[in-house]
């Protein structure tokens, strides 16, 4: 029967995939559309909040100029979008502008590049959760009073999504983004043919409100700064284009052709999206300011809503069901959103675990074939950020935008180098010119994010983006640790052409600290490995003990002589340690196989009361050079009851690398036979 923990798991995640089901997680353009754009999708219902509260500290006359810093904003997707399809079809197998940096540029750019996506993917997180819960909260207040609860709660489901396997949660993802891009799309095609059209004079509620300058005397300089600071606000809606070249992989077949056309579908929805609510917005006379208090003369109780909510309540009417829908698929696409990251971030997370930038266990695929590892680490790092930064929106933005530019401008550097060397030895004319239209758009590209990234740092810096520029620095350190420990390693351990030279002696010794039938058993397989020399070792701490032993050892007439090493502060460890290495000091091409008997325990509280004094000599023992340690495990009558299937699978979760087998706790040759008495712990 399944343990209560099991069964959780499994209604939680559902049944284990075999390996050979990989094949059939891959997705269809149609599913991977939500899955790897439900990000970029989603900051149409930020990303007009932000143009539109930065401008208005010049007050409500600033607002003129938000369809030109949209319309900027727009040619910055298309370029990035058209630069990205170039790098698909460049480089399908999944490492985005990781693999890119790195090919055409060295090593270190792209660590640096995978440092910058891995923080843009955690602040995703972040950054999408919070404005949901934003959303959401204006609504219902309860949301609000408990905001970082409900992120968290929110980020667990999301979890749970994801490790059940990236096909159901696509599946899972699809509606809700669906509906998100049809009722928003739908909006605004009512409120622009109200408008233009038809001719009718809508007025959003905002409309009549008189706003107060936050700066009255802006120079020339400071107004220009103010606009900048607007775009790099606005080019939050870029963010999540990268994850389509990162998850390439999971396409289905041909990969490069889908994950293109997934990129123009999502460049298109967005930029329509986003360039429509600015419209809608302009037409309705719609004003959001930064700050509430910057109203003039207006209700005490005044509630800010949501750029997206007031659109709707314009368009549909107050108290329209057609506006509970807008305001639902808006909060629910925000939570969504996140989505992109754990997609994303899981498969660079593993190739850079292959690569031997990050620890092997994020290479590891869990039970639903998906990257448990990279997909917990993700949600604790989120968590983390959510509770440091409760959850602000205000807050969380300034950190976001600075990894994915980094990204973005390294990755093109990289794909025009990449043409540049293809074209050296290119002699078909036609394929030559479409490399040097590939060169052409990745040259644009590279120097209209490089440019927007210089604005995104002067105009963010001191506002909090210099977080995010201390964890990339960090996370890139960290990685090139790893990979230096994970080298060294390697050639620590590859053999030499020399053959190896045997042992020439084997001294066998045998931990003793009570004659039982563990010692017997332990003494008995010494013998039959046959050392040269084989000596039973018992720690005198207490002389009555150890004069039991003694008596006892003669009477049975055991054939093995017993050493006694006194303690006199009756320390075990350093005694048995020093010992070793006086049987050992004599040749060192001699080694020293020591035997320790162990329990083999079926509850987990009872490890707590054995094999404590084996396992500390154990450890230290592995420290000797010269010295082997051979456990010789005793199954008491609890480990009958042990559920042995459980406990394979449970091992075979583990990273383990190489052909892995059913472990024997009895050794060849030996019975087991339960003891009568509880043995005591081996000194």
């Amino acid at each position: 029967m399944a343990s209560s923990t099991s069964l959780a798991k499994r209604l939680l995640l559902g049944r284990p995939f075999r390996s050979d089901r990989l094949q059939h997680t891959l997705l269809p353009k149609r599913i991977a559309l939500p899955v790897f754009a439900s990000d970029a999708l989603s900051s149409v219902a930020y990303a007009p909040d932000e143009i539109l509260l930065t401008l208005s500290i010049a007050g409500a006359g600033a607002f003129m100029y938000s369809p030109w810093i949209t319309l900027a904003v727009a040619v910055v997707m298309a370029t990035v979008v058209a630069s990205y399809r170039q790098n698909v079809h460049a480089y399908p197998s999944g490492g985005g502008d990781y693999e890119v940096a790195t090919v055409n540029l060295g090593p270190r750019f792209g660590v640096a590049v995978a440092s910058a996506l891995l923080v843009d993917y955690i602040l995703t997180v972040a950054v999408s959760i919070s404005a949901g819960l934003a959303n959401l909260g204006s609504v219902v207040p309860f949301v609000a009073e408990h905001k970082i609860g409900v992120a968290l709660a929110a980020i667990a489901v999301l979890t749970a999504l994801n490790l059940r396997g990236l096909r159901e949660s696509g599946t899972a993802f699809a509606i809700p983004t669906y509906a998100f891009i049809v009722v928003i799309l739908g909006m605004l095609l009512t409120g622009l043919v109200r408008v233009y059209l038809l001719g009718e004079d809508l007025r959003a509620p905002s409309a009549g409100i008189v706003i107060d300058a936050e700066e009255h005397h802006l120079t020339s300089f400071a107004f220009v700064f103010l606009l900048l600071r607007t775009f790099s606000s606005g080019c939050a809606a870029l963010t999540g284009v990268e994850a389509i070249s990162n998850g390439v992989p999971a396409f289905k077949p041909p990969k490069s052709r889908n994950a293109a056309t997934t990129l123009m579908l999502l460049g298109s929805i967005a930029v329509t999206m986003l360039v429509g609510m600015i419209m809608l917005a302009r037409a309705t006379h719609l004003q959001f300011v930064e700050d509430p208090a910057q109203i003039i003369g207006g209700p005490a109780d005044y509630v800010q809503k949501t750029v997206t909510t007031q659109l709707g309540e314009t368009v549909f009417g107050s108290g329209s069901i057609l506006l509970y829908v807008v305001g639902a698929v808006t909060a629910l696409i925000l939570f969504l959103a996140a989505n992109t990251a754990f997609n994303g971030f899981p498969v660079l997370g593993s190739i850079l675990a292959q690569d031997r930038y990050l620890p092997r266990q994020l290479h590891t695929r869990g039970d639903r074939l998906a990257f448990s590892n990279g997909i917990l680490f993700l949600a604790v790092a989120a968590m983390l950020l959510i509770v440091a930064f409760d959850a602000e929106v205000t807050r969380l933005i300034q950190l976001y935008i600075v990894g994915v530019f980094v990204s973005f401008t390294l990755s093109q550097g990289g794909m025009i180098r990449h043409w540049n060397r293809l074209l050296r030895t290119q002699r078909d004319q036609s394929v030559r010119r479409r490399m040097v239209r590939s060169r052409a758009i990745n040259s644009f590209g590279m120097a209209l994010t490089g440019a927007v990234l210089i604005v995104v740092l002067i105009t963010k810096f001191l506002l909090g983006a210099w977080i995010a520029i201390v964890f990339m620095i960090v996370i890139y350190l960290g990685m090139l640790g790893i990979r230096k420990h994970y080298v060294r390693v390697a050639q620590e351990l590859e053999p030499s052409d020399e053959r190896p030279v045997l042992p020439s002696r084997n001294h066998a010794v045998v931990l003793v600290s009570k004659v039982h039938k563990p010692t017997l058993r332990a003494v008995a397989y010494a013998q039959a490995t046959r050392p040269d020399t084989l000596t039973a070792v018992t720690v005198n701490v207490d002389d009555k003990d150890t004069r039991t032993i003694q008596t006892e050892w003669e009477r049975r007439q055991i054939p093995v002589s017993l050493t006694v090493v006194d303690s006199p502060y009756r320390e075990i460890t350093r005694p048995i340690i020093d010992f070793v290495k006086s049987v050992r000091r004599g040749s060192p091409r001699d080694v020293v196989t020591v035997f320790i008997p162990e329990y083999v325990v079926g509850r987990w509280w009872e490890n707590l009361l054995h094999n404590q004094s084996a396992l500390r000599i154990k450890t230290r023992l592995l420290f000797e050079p010269g010295v082997m340690v051979t456990s010789v495990p005793w199954q008491l009558q609890s480990s009958q009851d042990r559920d042995l299937d459980r406990l394979d699978r449970d091992l075979s979760r583990a990273p383990a690398r190489g052909p892995r087998t059913r472990p024997s706790n009895v050794p060849a040759g030996v019975a087991a036979t339960p003891p009568a008495d509880p043995p005591e712990e081996p000194k």
